[in-house]
């Protein structure tokens, strides 16, 4: 893994899902570099364990380091100067799916709070929900179920003070982003007794 304030945060947040015993989707992780605006970006997905494939909750993470914040991070460690503090644009998609009829949104309003716990000096808000309806083809079986999924989107910001710059093991980021997978883990856990029906796992047909 690169030395990088920016790995530092991914590894912080992987050991929070870690220790909460969130599995990982292992295909469903890139980091990628927009070549043209040389903006990094960091995409997972965490789910409960034994939930099968694809599994009924999920928290899709999208972690993006713009190129304003390298620029800064580089005016500081080559200068020791920070005019501006290097932030990390965050989303977190809490996402049930399986659903076998339309969602009752009334189930999940109680779950779905407006905002995150504090994560350093800031909090993600909740942008939105959204109930998502999926139709299967199947040339063979004209009764293909219905597949229906309700997806909650909050997004934010993380500004990174001058002792997480100065120090990637720095405890700050472990208590942050430790935060940040505890409630993410949570809040799985609280989705995941919505009183939905839900469809098989694909291993279970």
């Amino acid at each position: 893994m690169l030395d990088h304030v920016f790995t530092d945060v991914i590894g912080a947040l992987r050991d929070a899902f870690e220790r909460a015993f969130l599995e990982r989707q292992a295909f469903e992780e890139h980091f990628q570099v927009d070549v043209m605006l040389g903006d990094v970006t960091w995409e997972t997905s965490y789910g409960l364990p034994g939930e099968g494939q694809p599994p009924r909750v999920l928290a899709h993470v999208t972690f993006e380091w713009p190129s304003w914040s390298q620029t800064a991070y580089r005016r500081w460690y080559v200068d020791e100067e920070i005019d501006e503090q290097p932030a990390i644009d965050m989303e977190i998609v809490l996402r049930i799916q399986r659903i076998a009829s339309s969602p009752d949104l009334t189930k999940v309003q109680s779950v779905l709070h407006t905002q995150s716990p504090l994560i350093g000096d800031s909090r993600l808000e909740r942008a939105g929900v959204t109930i998502e309806t999926t139709h299967h083809d199947d040339p063979v079986n004209d009764g293909a179920p219905i597949e229906h999924a309700v997806e909650a989107t909050y997004e934010g910001s993380y500004e990174l003070g001058e002792s997480a710059l100065a120090d990637g093991a720095n405890a700050s980021l472990d208590e942050h982003f430790g935060a940040l997978g505890g409630w993410v883990a949570a809040m799985l856990v609280k989705l995941g007794d919505v009183d939905y029906a839900f469809l098989p796992a694909d291993s279970e047909n």
